[in-house]
């Protein structure tokens, strides 16, 4: 069960409804995430701003979804491994490099560079190496998408934040957390 209220259609005010019904006519659903998010419509709003303003740069949907399943792994978030293994599939990942993205890489070469400095952005709170920043440029990314990886790591953190301080019930197929060895 959620720590944080999760705002159902039942019981939301008018600007929830008008949020949740907006997010469910995009998504044909609103996944309980987004649903502990709109006890703060201004935040539920932020949300969903950053995210569909990040989804219109230059990183390919793949490579987001890989940035997201590193980071649920490594900030240990049930509900984002869950969530991003559901939609990285739907975005054409297979099985073995959904694993590869939770280990932190990828069985592509580019997209590799791409998950392992958005690992250590996180990982280092932003404070990389320039040979770091080298690394993922001489793999093919300019600035603007260095930018947006960047941005991809902040939005994926608040998402694991939310996910792990409210516990909010998993409502997508639930994939288990790997354990650090």
């Amino acid at each position: 069960m959620s720590r944080i209220n999760v705002v159902t259609r039942e019981v939301a005010n008018a600007e929830q409804a008008q949020l949740l019904d907006a997010i469910e006519s995009q998504l044909g659903m609103v996944p309980n995430f987004l649903k502990v998010f709109a006890n703060s419509p201004a935040a539920l709003k932020a949300f969903l701003g950053l995210h569909e303003i990040s989804s219109q740069g230059s990183l390919e949907p793949q490579t987001r979804e890989r940035i997201a399943l590193a980071l649920a792994q490594q900030n240990a978030c049930d509900y984002c491994v869950s969530a991003h293994t559901a939609i990285g599939r739907k975005a054409g990942l297979s099985n073995t490099e959904i694993e590869a993205n939770r280990a932190g890489s990828s069985e592509d070469t580019k997209a590799a560079a791409a998950v392992k400095f958005a690992k250590a952005l996180a990982e280092h709170s932003g404070e990389v190496t320039t040979a770091e920043i080298l690394a993922v440029r001489n793999a093919g990314y300019g600035d603007a998408e260095i930018v947006e990886i960047i941005t991809h790591v902040g939005l994926n953190i608040l998402s694991n934040i939310i996910g792990k301080a409210s516990r909010v019930e998993i409502d997508f197929p639930k994939v288990e957390l790997k354990l650090a060895s």
